[in-house]
């Protein structure tokens, strides 16, 4: 009786065994290119849980045969398998792991605390019976399989697969199945990585076993105790390289939802295409390249490697990677890489080397070096840049991040350059100057001197004498030819003319913060701060019509069973959102410039790359490209921001300890070669389109030597856009040809 009411009150004690109707399984978020190819996975815990029904017959039996061979015939304990365990304590005085069930480990596991007591022993063995009425084989089965650690931050069966071997469920040899049943008996004993040969062992006992029972032929048999383990820890099946992308979504997710992010199984799928993120790389890393190969080769690695006791490792930086020279001959060199593979670079893949060092190649057999593989398949000499790069492109109509590098290697540093660097951003803020003097209504034919000027500023020492980067002067200049030409003189005096509260105010409705923004005349010249995504989002006004956009990566997130917690409603540029109805005109982005301004800047913009500093762009062969070059004083920092029709993007390089680029390394040189092959790469998806002109827009034949109107008949003149309110009324004098007016600019107006 007394044993009766024990039991009536233990009950009461138990867990509800409902709860394993709707288990929760802690598994790792996962986070997406905009084509499903998986960048990264955050968490402790690996878990990929599964249905029964995908599970092999075979690694069924093979765990059935390790852990429990009368399951499918029991009612949740094995009364003999309980008494072998009782014998052992009455003869040893020790408990011994034993006895238990797959139901009782699945009720320990999901529904108990890991204490080893005889109370809790008890509870399990009531609460298997309970799971046993109510559950199916099958279910109690899948249980199991998803919720058992297996060694290796591996939870559940397919896990273990991929931990181990990196391959699927179906993939695995009968061998391989064998080992992974064996692991959840003690997954630190019988762990393939760390133990070989007490996993051998319990893997051998595992095939035994299933022979025993009829699971296997003596053939099957024989062949997998004969085959060697080939277990080693495999990383993350990552499907696709992008980790500053990956890194700046995990931030995101963690503000979000905070640890629990670790555990809930979350899908994060972010708005970059794996397409164009491939394209940013490679266009970063190359121009980076470029730049780097022209300041000179610094030597090997490591020289005689062999008599230095240096050896070859499989470091692999960006995309520079070791190898060591065999054989030097006048057609190139023979060297081998970590795996043992020969590898051919021709001589003129080693040309660059050789400029700086009297024609004479600065190497010699035995040395340790970096190479690079083409695009084209060849092999070339190179070094690990010192110099750093950021990339970030985004669709100019909602804000979504198109593609973003953060420098030349994440593993090698992992601070993003794209989001968190603060640069100066030089000659590429001149535009938001332009865009303000455009509304205080200067016209495109304004002129303005360009000539030396003197700022008087009591808080230095010596006034400030800022210089064009030629230290030529071309006089009175309109502004078309002074931003194409990137004036330093004429963005000063502009900015006099308007007023820096004029222009800060401008420059907030472009999405940048008051303090970034000096309250000095420098700002002309683009002295305050900014990331290459800022730089991005603010030309996104001048691409998309001229609203502001806010950047986003994140375009849903989906719980484990793929319901969607989160869909990215991003505020849209629209030109006609007044004409739509009242929810689309809540998503409506806010408009930062008029329609007429933003046509006229956009014309500047394109004449940078017709005629200005840009003009090495034109090779892409399309007549919607716009942008600015940017040059910071004595070349620290090398931008081009620019855009054609649907996309814009933001390319910087610059040292992060802002030493000088180097004479005449200016944005054009050095940035403008990574925006144009990123955009070779990616511009078949954006079809030109043909610009339409707003209303209230007009042109006029003017004098560009004052801007003001020309007869048609007269030669010299030029047509040019005004605002219907700023179009010049008086007529001029016969101009000259433009071409007389300016000098050659080569180089860009720097700060």
């Amino acid at each position: 009786m007394a044993s009766y009411f024990f039991f009536v009150e233990l009950d009461k004690e138990l867990p509800d065994i409902e709860q394993l109707q709707n288990v929760q399984y802690q598994m790792p978020f996962s986070i997406y290119s905009q084509d499903n190819l998986l960048i990264g996975q955050f968490g402790e815990k690996r878990r990929i849980p599964l249905t029964i029904g995908k599970v092999p017959p075979q690694q069924i039996k093979a765990f059935i045969a390790a852990e429990d061979d009368r399951f499918f015939t029991h009612i949740g304990i094995d009364p003999t398998g309980l008494a072998r365990a009782a014998t052992q304590l009455v003869l040893t005085g020790k408990k011994r792991q034993g006895g238990s069930t797959i139901t009782m480990q699945v009720a320990r596991n999901f529904l108990l605390s890991n204490e080893k007591t005889y109370l809790r022993k008890l509870k399990e063995i009531l609460l298997a019976l309970k799971i046993e009425r109510r559950y199916s084989k099958d279910q109690i089965l899948e249980l199991y399989l998803n919720k058992i650690y297996m060694g290796q931050r591996a939870y559940g069966l397919a896990a273990a697969a991929q931990t181990y071997y990196g391959k699927d469920l179906a993939e695995l040899s009968l061998a391989q199945q064998a080992m992974i049943a064996g692991l959840p008996k003690a997954p630190s004993i019988y762990n393939p990585i760390t133990n070989p040969e007490r996993a051998l062992q319990r893997r051998n006992y595992v095939l035994r076993r299933m022979l025993e029972l009829k699971h296997i032929d003596e053939n099957s048999y024989r062949s997998a105790l004969g085959t060697a383990d080939d277990a080693a820890l495999q990383p993350v099946n990552v499907e696709f390289q992008a980790p500053y992308v990956a890194e700046m979504a995990r931030q995101e997710i963690m503000a979000q939802f905070g640890d629990s992010a670790y555990t809930q199984g979350l899908k994060v799928y972010t708005t970059v295409p794996s397409e164009f993120q491939r394209a940013a790389d490679r266009a970063l890393q190359d121009a980076i390249h470029e730049y780097d190969e022209r300041h000179g080769y610094r030597g090997p690695s490591f020289k005689n490697a062999r008599r230095e006791g240096a050896t070859l490792t499989d470091s692999i930086i960006g995309d520079c990677r070791q190898a060591q020279i065999v054989e030097i001959a006048e057609s190139g060199i023979t060297a081998k890489i970590h795996n043992g593979n020969q590898i051919q670079v021709a001589r003129h893949n080693l040309e660059w080397a050789m400029r700086t060092n009297s024609r004479r190649l600065p190497l010699q057999a035995g040395d340790i070096i970096w190479v690079r593989q083409l695009e084209d398949g060849e092999w070339a000499l190179t070094q690990v840049p010192e110099v750093e790069g950021a990339f970030a492109a985004l669709n100019p109509n909602n804000g979504a991040i198109l593609a973003l590098s953060g420098g030349f290697d994440f593993y090698h540093s992992k601070y993003n350059r794209a989001t968190q660097s603060k640069r100066q951003p030089g000659s590429g803020f001149k535009p938001i100057i332009y865009t303000a003097a455009l509304e205080k209504g200067f016209t495109p034919a304004s002129i303005i001197n360009d000539a030396p000027i003197v700022i008087e500023d009591p808080s230095q020492e010596n006034d400030w004498r800022p210089e064009n980067y030629n230290r030529r002067y071309l006089g009175p200049t309109p502004l078309r030819v002074a931003l194409r030409e990137s004036i330093n003189l004429v963005s000063i005096r502009l900015l006099q003319q308007i007023g820096i509260p004029q222009a800060i105010d401008t420059a907030k409705r472009f999405g940048f913060d008051k303090d970034q923004l000096p309250g000095t005349l420098s700002l002309a010249l683009g002295s305050g701060y900014a990331s290459p995504l800022r730089m991005a989002a603010a030309y996104a006004v001048f691409a998309n019509g001229g609203f502001l956009v806010t950047p986003y990566l994140i375009e849903r997130i989906e719980d484990s069973e793929g319901n969607v917690l989160f869909q990215a409603q991003p505020a849209t540029a629209c030109a006609d959102c007044s004409e739509t109805p009242d929810l689309q005109r809540r998503t409506a982005a806010p408009r930062a410039i008029s329609a007429k301004t933003n046509f006229l800047i956009n014309s500047l913009l394109r004449d940078v790359v017709q005629r200005g500093t840009a003009t090495q762009a034109k090779q892409l062969g399309r007549n919607d490209l716009a942008g600015k070059t940017g040059t910071t004083n004595e070349q620290r920092d090398a931008w081009f921001n620019g855009f054609a029709t649907g996309i814009v993007a933001s390319a910087w390089i610059g040292y992060d300890n802002s030493l000088p680029l180097g004479h005449g390394e200016t944005g054009g040189k050095v940035a403008l070669p990574m925006w144009i092959k990123f955009i070779r790469a990616v511009q078949h998806h954006f079809p030109e389109k043909p610009e339409s002109v707003p209303d209230g827009i007009v042109q006029a034949y003017i004098n560009p030597r004052d801007g003001l109107l020309l007869d048609p008949n007269e030669k010299g003149g030029i047509w040019e856009y005004f605002t219907a309110e700023t179009v010049p009324t008086t007529m001029s004098t016969p101009a000259q040809p433009e071409e007389d007016l300016e000098e050659e600019f080569n180089e860009e107006g720097l700060f």
